[in-house]
């Protein structure tokens, strides 16, 4: 059996895969019952404090947290039941512009959650927060509702889970970075990466360990099929969605399909494609594994070279430099073609002196230069431990033990008053990287953002360009940074 262990390291936390042996003896000798599968649950999220220096039973003792969620497609749904599984939490809140959707997560969470209570259900998020009755906030709405809903909930009082990218333009991260830190409010990024076990035990063993030698360039990448390629004629608003509201500040298309999961990801009006979606876990990835902060320049070039015949507005190839001193990190998508490496379609390649190193989602590979032994390892699973995950709608089961570490450590930062390991300015960094990447594309030129000034240096159009213009009546909240304080200003 397997718990979590977080240790800390430049104020983040780093989840790592420990035996149950590693626990304390009152974690272990815990006075009440517990099946199998309760301790399994309540172990993880001890150790998870134990090694922050909080007592082993601070998590199954504490008040029950009460949790509100934004968004409760796919991935909301997938995101709560992780939650649920690891940690005594109360779901009392659950917000969707479609109600049979909403219908579906609150029937589904009565299910999952120890009450059995049925959440209250909400069309606005602002109706949701206006109690300030919830202790933390998922937020797994389309990426163009990530910023209005982030900064309105840890306003409410509200730690926040918010899924990645952070934001559609770099404006729009500013305000979520310089929100958390006026509210004091931990927020983690869903770029679960940092908390995926083989990863981690990657990271540990062959980079942090040496085994590459001086890595001077990175490979990453996504060949998936996975742009929207439909040209569907406009139809009705079906009575279960609020379009209007689901549109929200993006700009209002005709309705022509459900937006939900695909359909919106194939337009960058709610987006940044591709790269917006893939790319920044990957780039994340790399910069976690190295411990870089943001690029130098970034630079790219790509468009609709192929799937002309769609409706959908995001790059269907594309190619992205990311610079730093001594290093070259590249990113290539196509949604048409084969991939290179079978094995590896969506990952990250570091190339160092002494070796190499493949990670995805899946596995990762080293393969050293000279002597030594390669090394394969596959992704965990554990379904016997959470037999629920095999019957879950649409889950992505190498993802889920990612995602329950990625809570434990969410849930370690709210007690301890620590960062996450994808802290918000963590998930800045990424985020605003990737909208610079497709920016960067539209312009033609190199970028070199100044992330003190937060403009493009020398650069006053794609300065601009950092922020996209609202629909009415929505309001873009505009961090502002100066050598004292903070601004904010709306337009």
């Amino acid at each position: 059996m397997a718990a979590t262990r977080v240790s800390t390291s430049e104020n983040a936390f780093e989840l790592a895969v420990v035996g149950m042996h590693g626990l304390n003896k009152r974690g272990m000798e815990m006075s009440f019952m517990m099946n199998r599968r309760g301790f399994l649950q309540s172990a993880a999220a001890s150790a998870a404090l134990a090694a922050l220096g909080a007592d082993a039973g601070d998590v199954v003792n504490q008040k029950v947290k009460r949790v509100g969620l934004i968004g409760s497609g796919w991935y909301g749904k997938s995101d709560v039941c992780r939650l649920i599984q690891v940690a005594p939490v109360e779901v009392v809140s659950i917000c969707d512009v479609d109600d049979n959707m909403l219908k579906a997560a609150a029937e589904l969470i009565s299910q999952r959650q120890k009450s059995g209570k049925v959440p209250r259900t909400y069309r606005d998020y602002r109706e949701m927060l206006a109690g300030k009755d919830l202790d933390i906030v998922l937020i797994a709405t389309p990426d163009h509702w990530h910023a209005l809903t982030m900064i309105a909930a840890v306003e409410a009082g509200a730690h926040v889970y918010v899924q990645k990218p952070t934001s559609v333009d770099v404006r729009e991260s500013d305000a979520m970075l310089d929100a958390a830190r006026r509210h004091n409010r931990v927020v983690q990024v869903g770029m679960q990466r940092r908390s995926t076990p083989h990863l981690i035990e990657a990271k540990k063993n062959i980079v942090d360990a040496g085994l590459l030698g001086k890595v001077s360039y990175a490979d990453m990448c996504c060949y998936y099929h996975m742009r929207a390629n439909e040209n569907p004629e406009p139809v009705p608003v079906p009575d279960f969605l609020d379009y209007e509201m689901w549109t929200g500040p993006a700009p209002l298309r005709s309705y022509d399909h459900l937006p939900h999961r695909g359909w919106w990801r194939a337009f960058m009006e709610y987006s940044n494609g591709i790269v917006g979606d893939m790319c920044v876990h990957m780039f994340d990835a790399v910069r976690w594994m190295l411990g870089l902060g943001w690029p130098k320049s970034i630079s790219s070039h790509g468009g609709i070279f192929v799937q002309k015949e769609s409706k959908a507005t995001t790059s269907d190839t594309q190619t992205a430099t990311f610079a730093y001193d001594g290093l070259t990190a590249v990113w290539q998508h196509r949604s048409w073609g084969a991939a290179p490496d079978p094995q590896y379609p969506w990952a990250f390649t570091l190339y160092g002196d002494k070796g190499t190193l493949k990670g995805s989602i899946n596995s990762y590979d080293f393969i050293p230069l000279g002597k030594g032994e390669p090394v394969h390892k596959e992704a965990l699973f554990e379904r016997e431990d959470y037999p629920e995950d095999v019957t879950e709608e649409g889950i992505e089961l190498q993802a889920a033990p990612a995602t329950r570490r990625h809570m434990l450590d969410f849930l370690a930062a709210i007690e301890t008053g620590g960062r996450p390991c994808a802290d918000i300015e963590q998930g800045y960094i990424s985020s605003a990287s990737c909208i610079l990447v497709n920016l960067a594309m539209k312009t033609g030129r190199t970028l070199v953002y100044d992330p003190q000034k937060r403009e493009v240096t020398g650069d006053p159009e794609a300065t601009e360009l950092l922020l996209r213009p609202y629909r009415g009546p929505w309001r873009h909240q505009i961090g502002r940074a100066s050598c004292r304080e903070r601004v904010y200003l709306c337009v």
